[in-house]
């Protein structure tokens, strides 16, 4: 696996993610997709909604608003509740998150989101000067409605999707008429004013989040949550096509879940930082609805249209961190290998990112060997019809063989070489990424041959 040395480099280098605020000095762990990453976050995102929503009989699409009202996050608990355990340093005045402290002396949780409460023997990593007893931070963003800055406009940024998803239930029930068990998805950004980020774009202040609220009866839950396990499994498998070796699957014991929650599994990478948490799966029972039942004054039961039944759904929430699918996309992808020079016998190191054919962010480059115009002429346009379909890259600057090198190092699957032997035969060179093999076939046929290696 690369390092994450590597993938930063490879990152900034090629336009995936760039420091955010870059020109003015940064800010601290604000990190920008550039046209690559943002390419490739589309296409993770639309292989999720695809997988997970728009193939499924049982699943309904929303997109709610990132700033509420303020009493949906009293219901929640998150005014309350949502908070880490951080200490400050009595010297230099740097904030700290407790867990974060403890995995740098070697005193990793048993998961990554577990709180430990034993600081004694802890100092600032950053000057030496002793530690305050830990406080509950709250890690919402607070803002404010209107002109005046005071206790009546104050809202917040939304720190997770699931609510507006449980504020639309009547909503969405009402509309699509749907009956148990069903899914409300949606994909959206989220906001955590986490005090210690880190680990490049693993950990974020800003974060976009793919999930789904599954309303169940409380009866058989056990089965639904294995299904779901099942799915997610196939996900990453089918899908993302990573190596399920590096999937570590948690099970979170009893107490260390939040007292709603009658099961949760963290399903975890190894990452090259260790083993952390990438997204997890949870059976909420029917607290949530419940709250905003009693919070809101309105009605969320759910009524059996053939039983006459009336009970409040229960609920399993698998939650996905778009970013952090990314980020392990990126280091499934990287290879390091020896590839052949145009000088026989000899070979040298390609970096490449073999990412699975829909993912990739550009699917095929059009290279004309050199950028004579009667080339141009001909690459051009076969450039432009192939972009009817897919993300193509065009590219006649340097050596054939840098080309190549370039394109390998962002993920293309495939280079189309037009040469001058093409303005006689008609015919194109088409290289693949992963094998290097090289094809030659008439232009009229390019559409074809790439049709039946991505879109399968």
């Amino acid at each position: 696996m690369a390092s994450m040395e590597d993938i930063i480099s490879l990152c900034k280098r090629r336009g995936f993610v760039f420091p955010g605020s870059e020109i003015y000095g940064g800010l601290a762990n604000s990190w920008d997709y550039g046209p690559l990453g943002h390419l490739l976050k589309q296409n993770i995102k639309a292989a999720w909604w695809k997988f997970f929503v728009a193939e499924r009989e049982d699943m309904v699409p929303l997109d709610t608003a990132i700033i509420m009202n303020p009493k949906v996050w009293e219901a929640s608990g998150h005014i309350q509740n949502f908070s880490d355990p951080l200490v400050e340093c009595k010297s230099c005045h740097r904030r700290f998150r407790v867990d974060h402290l403890l995995e740098a002396r070697g005193a990793e949780p048993d998961y990554d989101k577990e709180t430990p409460i034993d600081i004694r023997n802890l100092r600032c990593p950053e000057c030496g000067g002793e530690l305050t007893d830990p406080k509950q931070f709250n890690l919402m963003f607070k803002t404010f409605i209107g002109p005046t800055e005071d206790e009546s406009s104050v809202a917040y940024l939304r720190p997770e999707t699931a609510a507006g998803m449980f504020v639309n239930f009547k909503n969405v029930l009402n509309v699509t008429r749907r009956r148990l068990p069903f899914g409300i998805a949606q994909i959206g950004k989220n906001f955590r004013n986490e005090i210690t980020p880190g680990n490049f774009i693993f950990r974020t202040r800003e974060f976009e989040i793919g999930e789904f609220e599954y309303f169940i009866r409380p009866q058989g839950w056990e089965e639904v949550f294995e299904m779901w396990l099942k799915e997610i499994s196939r996900w990453w498998g089918d899908v993302m096509r990573i190596n399920l070796d590096n999937l570590v699957w948690h099970e979170i014991p009893a107490a260390d879940r939040a007292f709603y929650s009658r099961r949760t599994v963290d399903i975890e990478y190894k990452y090259p930082f260790g083993v952390k948490e990438l997204h997890g799966i949870a059976y909420r029972t029917d607290y949530d609805l419940s709250r905003h039942e009693e919070r809101s004054g309105q009605d969320l039961h759910y009524t059996d249209p053939v039983t006459n039944e009336r009970f409040i759904p229960h609920v399993i929430e698998p939650t996905f961190g778009l970013d952090r699918m990314l980020l392990v996309s990126l280091l499934e992808a990287y290879r390091e290998e020896e590839a052949p020079t145009a000088v026989e016998g000899e070979t040298e190191k390609r970096v490449v990112l073999k990412f699975p054919r829909h993912l990739a962010p550009i699917k095929a480059a059009v290279l004309p060997l050199s950028k004579k115009p009667e080339l141009n002429a001909v690459a051009r346009p076969l450039a432009q019809a192939l972009r009817r379909r897919w993300m193509v890259d065009y590219d006649e600057t340097q050596s054939i063989g840098k080309r190549y090198r370039r394109q390998d190092e962002i993920g293309t699957p495939f280079c189309i070489t037009v040469d001058f032997d093409t303005l006689e035969d008609k015919k194109v060179t088409v290289r693949d990424r992963d094998t290097m093999e090289q094809t030659r076939l008439p232009i009229d046929d390019v559409a074809h041959y790439l049709s039946e290696r991505l879109e399968t």
